[in-house]
């Protein structure tokens, strides 16, 4: 028997990738702090709690394919107080963020077509290509300048009869990165060009560290029908379990092709939008709370990693992620042997390397993401962690 050609060229995770060698560390008593993964330690808001406590139901049914219309409605009122007007009917619950990016590449992208992503990104978008049988061709950006968008021509010369999409992240998912509002309309300007999708993946609009304004590709003119926004509440109310995400867009070609997809897996989780729909309601005091805490945590975090001899990471816009380059041959080597051959008064770190999040082989060999989702005693404690394991490690540059 033989595996499917799919399977053997799917990536894996580069977020979670070196996971057994964590747990092994653990089983041997070390405490690993883990900066690989984007999942924050906030509290879930206790509205939602409070709903998931309160389910009396005699039956858990399927929900509609598209999701509850009242979850829908709210979640209108959501975008709106961000200038994004939509219906309900133009709002699909999917189970997480990544089944709507999944189910957008099906219904939009055939075998062979080819979709524009900046590079670095989100490794997941490589995976759900690979899936629909789709060709990622990437855009370079770099840290050395922030991970700013390069000029227009960059783009122009990846376009081919076969590119069908630009994919952006934004804040960006690995590196922080927020768009301005000239680079949002550069993007704009191509898209109508060559009449192209625009996936705009917008998970991490609550978290945005400067004066800019938030750009969502909903607020670009001209181009309304080419948008496919991908959303979820997995970060903002932290609720990554729940698996509560949503497809939007005004193309009712594109919203019928999903749905498609959302019949044939029946219905998005009944319990996760009972719990999404309760913390939409959340008072401003609690997004403010963590608003703040993610301030003071990038501020601490990107202070501490400058600090360190050879390392560099740029201040990081929005999300809660940074991308380091570290004084090291090679940061994959450097994540396991901190997980297999180092300890710290008895603790370590995980990060995630940052090769997996590139589209050539080589590249961002001597970066790592890190995720700034610890509080700050344990940021600090990891951040003497990575000092005295650079201190340590043999193949130091």
């Amino acid at each position: 028997m033989e595996l499917s050609q799919r399977a053997i060229n799917m990536p894996s995770s580069p977020i979670r990738k070196l996971a057994p060698y964590a747990e092994a560390a653990k089983r041997n008593g070390i405490h690993v702090y883990h900066l690989n993964i984007g999942q924050p330690d906030i509290k879930t808001p206790e509205c939602g709690m409070q709903a998931l406590k309160d389910i009396d139901r005699s039956i858990l049914e399927y929900s509609p394919s598209d999701g509850y219309l009242s979850l829908r409605t709210k979640m209108v009122s959501y975008y709106a107080e961000y200038g994004i007007y939509l219906s309900p009917d133009e709002i699909i619950i999917t189970t997480g963020g990544s089944e709507a990016v999944l189910f957008a590449f099906l219904a939009c992208l055939g075998p062979g077509d080819e979709i524009i992503i900046t590079d670095p990104f989100y490794a997941n978008y490589m995976a759900f290509a690979i899936s629909v049988g789709a060709v990622i061709k990437s855009v370079k950006t770099s840290i050395e300048d922030g991970f700013r968008l390069p000029p227009v021509e960059a783009f122009e010369e990846q376009i081919t009869p076969r590119t069908k999409a630009i994919l952006i992240c934004n804040p960006n998912n690995p590196t922080g990165y927020l768009y301005t509002r000239a680079e949002m309309n550069q993007l704009r300007d191509i898209v109508k060009r060559h009449n192209l999708f625009l996936f705009s993946d917008e998970v991490y609009r609550e978290f945005i560290y400067t004066g800019m304004p938030y750009i969502s590709a909903f607020h670009l003119k001209g181009i309304e029908e080419n948008v496919v926004l991908f959303d979820s509440v997995s970060k903002r109310y932290s609720e990554c379990g729940i698996r509560i995400g949503c497809l939007c867009t005004k193309n009712k070609m594109v919203h019928e092709a999903v749905m498609k997809f959302c019949q044939a897996r029946l219905s998005p989780p009944l319990i996760g939008q009972i719990v999404a729909e309760a913390s939409i309601g959340v008072q401003k005091s609690y997004l403010r709370g963590v608003y703040e805490e993610y301030v003071d945590r990038r501020n601490f975090l990107i202070d501490g990693l400058n600090k360190i001899p050879g390392v560099y990471s740029p201040i990081p816009m929005g999300a809660f992620y940074t991308v380091a380059k570290l004084p090291v041959d090679d940061a994959e080597k450097f994540c396991i042997w901190c997980l297999s051959d180092f300890q710290y008064e008895g603790a370590t770190i995980m990060m995630a390397p940052a090769a997996g999040f590139y589209t050539e082989p080589g590249e961002g060999r001597h970066e790592v993401r890190i995720a700034y989702v610890l509080n700050k005693d344990d940021l600090a404690k990891a951040l003497t962690c990575l000092r005295k394991a650079l201190e340590k490690y043999p193949g130091r540059l």
